[in-house]
């Protein structure tokens, strides 16, 4: 998968699970760590947490071996 579709995954998966403001911002002229940064918000720690398991999940299905997340143990 492109990096673009790994962003449109992670979007999918956010709004799946009524994730809040999300917002795509491409970084490839700002950095060499990714391409794109995927942010987004939730009404509770627990619902923060759903929304990065639902993320990985979603990516894990179609191949994707993330190389790293936030919000999984504290929200």
């Amino acid at each position: 998968l492109s990096s673009e579709e790994v962003a449109k995954l992670a979007i999918a998966a956010l709004e799946d699970v009524k994730a809040q403001d999300i917002v795509s911002i491409n970084v490839r002229e700002k950095t060499s760590v990714t391409d794109f940064m995927v942010i987004a918000s939730g009404t509770s720690s627990r619902h923060v947490k759903s929304m990065a398991n639902e993320v990985l999940d979603k990516v894990k299905e179609q191949g994707v071996r993330p190389l790293g997340s936030e919000g999984t143990a504290s929200g």
